[in-house]
């Protein structure tokens, strides 16, 4: 009983490293200038390492200390952890265009009619060779570290489970691991709720002292500390890994016969035998059209609620977090409770998956509706030169504003722009208590009633937020009914194969949810998610992170 608690604990703070990562994807893209394709392929590229090995060590199971097996991998895993979070420590602080000259930059982005080169140095700052090779550092580092992670988690699921089935009696058996599949659907959970208590505090949180920072984290520019939650992960992974190194080699059985090992000579016969078999084909590849929806989804639906419904990451994550998973738990357990209170045949089964997923169709089709377009950003989303014939193209033009700023103002017009400057601002309003910024004035191409107008900091938001709460709601709902298929599916493959296959067919319908689906889901839906994008960061010549996508397509697709 101790060993099943000790890695009910290891399993869940194992899921912390990894989950932890999704929940923070959207800020580590912000602070280094990833597309979505990047952190698509950095987010389940742990899944590289994990399938290499996967199948090698599932052979030799039973003939090695596997406890003291599970600990190396778990400090593999905790180094991976403290890797993932060394990028902060060895890059500059977060640099951020700004109005007011502080400690870091003299320049400031307002509009500056009178000193033609006075944004020289914003527009190519990062742009030194030492810039570039920092930032490829940084991505090397991350895949390093994510090739680790896979890993080193290679040994701890398939090692724990038979070491437990192993000596456990029959009768506990299915208990301990039932206690152990449930720690893993919450650890993604858990993981989600630390990103979004980490995220509230400012990246540079170490480097720079609480008035150097001028965002809230509602701006669009704030990036929270993506960092710490990797130290506090990595920490509690190296302290559920102790105990392992003191198990023993075998304990004394309780009662039960051993699975005769399955030897290579007979591989390929066994793996023809089943990848023959229709329902076992069938039901594996409904499972891997599912498993890389959710992989997909589970990487960027933080990502898109920030976007659709203008929300804070942190209040991103919280829904996820508080809301989605624990919905798809909910799923899982009524499934199972159907399963064994109906006493299921196979054909029923399968009725059951074709019912939930048409349900869960049903549900999430409205989802394609509940939005709205992007805000209008002057020269991205919207244009004024219609309105006021050629004056709105030259209202900014005396200011020399480098394309690059990035510091989003919203209009007493109800217009985004991208920088004070190209709003034509002059003036800006400073808030003496806490050095913060109140408005911008003497807006040139912000017109009311002849007069020029004003702008608050920050984004206008997409207007959005009445429709957050159905989107949740029927989001959620659509996640219950999908998983109410997850065990009737499981029934299906476990009980029309060859009993003494079993074993083996759940290791290959793993390894095929691996390549099939959760490698290249993230990968798939960041590149469909990057052909959404109207203003790209550029960072050298080259495209960094998006700045604005246009959100009807962003949903749709």
């Amino acid at each position: 009983q101790f060993f099943v608690f000790c890695h009910g604990l290891l399993q869940l703070s194992q899921l912390l490293v990894s989950g932890y990562l999704k929940s923070s994807i959207s800020t580590i893209e912000r602070r280094y200038g990833l597309s979505s394709q990047t952190s698509g392929l950095l987010a389940s590229f742990n899944e590289v390492g994990n399938t290499l090995l996967i199948v090698f060590v599932s052979y030799f199971g039973s003939r090695v200390h596997r406890p003291r097996f599970i600990g190396c991998g778990a400090i593999l895993v905790s180094l991976a952890g403290f890797l993932m979070s060394l990028p902060h420590f060895i890059t500059g602080p977060y640099e951020y265009d700004q109005s007011v000259a502080s400690m870091f930059s003299n320049t400031t982005d307002l509009c500056q009619p009178g000193v033609p080169g006075s944004w020289g140095n914003l527009s190519d700052a990062g742009c030194t060779p030492h810039a570039a090779r920092e930032n490829h550092e940084v991505l090397l580092v991350m895949f390093i570290a994510q090739a680790l992670l896979g890993i080193g988690g290679v040994p701890i699921q398939p090692f724990g489970i038979s070491y437990i089935d192993d000596f456990a009696s029959e009768r506990n058996s299915p208990l301990y691991l039932g206690i152990l599949f449930s720690v893993t659907t919450i650890g993604p959970g858990v993981a989600f709720m630390l990103g979004s208590a980490m995220l509230r505090f400012y990246v540079d949180i170490d480097k720079v002292t609480g008035d150097g920072v001028q965002l809230t984290n509602k701006d669009p520019r704030w990036v929270g500390a993506w960092w710490l939650g990797f130290l506090v992960a990595a920490s509690l992974v190296a302290m559920s890994a102790v105990p392992y190194f003191f198990f023993p080699r075998e304990m004394p059985k309780e009662v039960g016969e051993v699975l005769f090992p399955l030897f290579l000579s007979d591989f390929p016969l066994v793996l023809l035998r089943n990848l023959r078999h229709p329902v076992y084909l069938l039901v594996v590849l409904a499972q891997v059209n599912l498993s890389a929806m959710v992989a997909g989804l589970a990487t960027f639906m933080a990502k898109f609620l920030e976007r659709q419904f203008s929300l804070t990451a942190s209040l991103a994550n919280m829904i996820i977090g508080a809301v989605n998973i624990p919905g798809a738990m909910v799923g899982i357990v009524v499934g199972g409770a159907i399963l064994k209170r109906f006493q299921m045949s196979l054909r029923q089964c399968s009725a059951m998956c074709v019912l939930g997923m048409f349900l869960c169709l049903l549900m999430a089709f409205p989802l394609l509706f509940l939005g709205c377009p992007t805000q209008k950003v002057a020269g991205v989303t919207y244009s004024e030169s219609s309105e006021f014939g050629h004056r709105a193209l030259e209202c900014n033009l005396q200011c020399n504003c480098p394309e690059k700023a990035y510091n989003p103002i919203c209009g007493s017009n109800a217009i985004e722009y991208i920088s004070p400057c190209s709003a034509g601002c002059s003036v800006v309003i400073i808030n003496a208590g806490n050095n913060s910024v109140l408005n911008y004035t003497n807006c040139s191409c912000i017109s009311e009633n002849g007069l020029a107008g004003f702008a608050k900091p920050g984004t206008c938001g997409t207007g959005c937020s009445h429709l957050f709460l159905p989107f949740v709601v029927l989001s959620c709902l659509a996640g219950i009914l999908a998983s109410t298929s997850h065990t009737p599916s499981f029934m299906l493959i476990l009980r029309s194969i060859q009993p003494e296959d079993k074993s083996f067919a759940v290791g290959i319908q793993f390894m095929l949810l691996r390549v099939l689906a959760w490698m290249p889901g993230p990968v798939l839906y960041g590149s469909a998610i990057d052909t959404t994008c109207i203003l790209w960061e550029k960072k050298c010549d080259r495209k960094a992170a998006c700045r604005y996508y246009d959100n009807n397509l962003f949903r749709q697709r």
